[in-house]
C-alpha cells in the first residue's frame, strides 16, 4: 500500500474545526475578490495564498500541506511539505487551493473559488502536479454506475437509464481543451448537453452533487491532479462517485510521482483513496457562480457565501456572512 493510502492513526479532528476553516477560505476569498477582472492572474492568486497562510497559521493544528502551491522550489509557501498551524493540535493533512480558476478570476468569470480539505494525517492521496483523466457524479447512484475506462457515450447512456430520462436531458460538464474535442464529439453524438467551462474543475465536480440547481450531471475530462484530490475531498463529505487516474506524460513525471509515494502510476482511484477518514472541506466563492455567490463588497460590510462539511457526519453547512468591521477584516488580510 502506497504512503499516502494508509489509514489514519491520529486523533479524530476537532469539530470546531469545521468552522474555522470557513474563516480561511473566507479571508483567501476576499483577497483575491479585490483583483478580480483586473486581468493579473498572477496577483490574484498570491493575494490569496498570502490570506490563506496568515490564517491557516491561527489554527490549533499541527498541518502538513500534501496539496499546495508546488513544490518548494517552486512556491515560496502553501508548498507540498510546509507545516502550518500553531503546531498544538491534532497532525493533519492539508489539500488547498486558495484561488481554484486563476484565469477566470482575472476575468471576473463565474466559479472561482477559495478551497481547502484537511484529514486526519496520511488521508489525503499527495499528488503530483500533473495531468488526471476523471469523472465523477453525485450522489444516489448504483456503485458503479460509470467508469473511466467505459467511453463516453456509455456513461451518458448509464446516467440517463439511472435517471429514468433520455439522454437529451443530461449535461455533461467538461473543461474546455483542445484535448478534449474527440470526447465532446462522442458527447454530443448521443444527444447530451455539454457545460463547457474554462477553468476551475473543482467546482465542475462539486456541481454534479447538486444537478437540479447546477443542471450538471456527470463531469468528465482530464485537469490537474491535485484538483482530483480537492474535489474527491469535497465528494466524500456531501457524497457521489469518482475516478481518477495519473496522466504521465514523461519520465521526469514519473520519478516526481514515485518521489511522492506513488509505486503505481497507473492506478485508477476512487473517492475513497484519494480522502480517506474523517474530512473536512470548505469552499468561499470568489465570483459568482452556480452553487457559491461571490463576495460583495457593500458599504457597510463585505458579504462571503461559504460551504463547510464534514464527511464524518456528512453535515454540510451553508454560511452567508456579514463581516460588518471592515477595516478590521481588510487589516487582517
Amino acid at each position: 500500500m502506497n504512503q499516502q493510502m494508509r489509514f489514519p492513526k491520529g486523533p479524530a479532528l476537532d469539530r470546531i474545526l469545521t468552522l474555522e476553516l470557513a474563516r480561511v477560505t473566507e479571508r483567501a476569498a476576499v483577497a483575491a475578490a479585490r483583483l478580480r477582472g483586473r486581468g493579473d492572474e498572477i496577483a490574484a492568486d498570491q493575494a490569496a495564498v498570502d490570506a490563506m497562510r496568515r490564517e491557516l497559521n491561527m489554527l490549533p493544528i499541527h498541518g502538513t500541506v500534501v496539496i499546495g502551491e508546488g513544490e518548494r522550489d517552486e512556491a515560496p509557501m502553501l508548498y507540498i511539505g510546509e507545516e502550518v498551524g500553531t503546531k498544538t493540535g491534532p497532525k493533519v493533512d492539508i489539500a488547498l487551493d486558495p484561488l481554484e480558476g486563476t484565469t477566470i478570476a482575472a476575468k471576473n468569470l463565474p466559479n472561482a473559488l477559495a478551497v481547502i480539505a484537511i484529514a486526519e494525517e496520511g488521508s489525503l492521496l499527495n499528488a503530483p502536479d500533473v495531468y488526471m483523466a476523471k469523472i465523477a457524479i453525485g450522489p444516489g447512484y448504483e456503485p458503479g454506475l460509470v467508469d473511466l475506462d467505459r467511453p463516453a457515450a456509455e456513461n451518458i447512456a448509464a446516467i440517463a437509464r439511472a435517471k429514468g430520462v433520455p439522454v437529451n436531458e443530461v449535461t455533461a460538464c467538461v473543461l474546455d481543451r483542445p484535448r478534449h474535442a474527440r470526447m465532446i464529439e462522442e458527447i454530443r453524438a448521443t444527444g447530451a448537453a455539454i457545460r463547457l467551462i474554462g477553468d476551475g474543475d473543482v467546482a465542475g465536480v462539486i456541481h454534479t452533487t447538486s444537478p437540479d440547481e447546477t443542471g450538471i450531471d456527470i463531469y468528465m475530462g482530464i485537469g490537474g491532479a491535485p484538483e482530483g484530490v480537492l474535489a474527491a475531498a469535497a465528494l466524500r463529505c456531501i457524497g457521489g462517485q469518482m475516478q481518477g487516474r495519473l496522466v504521465i506524460n514523461s519520465g521526469e513525471q514519473r520519478e516526481r510521482a514515485i518521489r511522492m509515494g506513488v509505486s503505481d502510476v497507473d492506478h485508477k482511484y476512487d473517492v475513497s483513496e484519494m480522502a480517506r477518514g474523517d474530512v473536512l472541506f470548505a469552499a468561499t466563492g470568489v465570483t459568482d457562480g452556480n452553487l457559491l455567490s461571490g463576495v460583495k463588497f457593500g458599504k457597510r460590510a463585505i458579504i462571503t457565501h461559504t460551504v463547510v462539511m464534514r464527511s464524518s457526519s456528512g453535515t454540510v453547512r451553508w454560511i452567508k456572512a456579514e463581516h460588518q468591521d471592515m477595516e478590521k477584516f481588510t487589516d487582517a488580510l
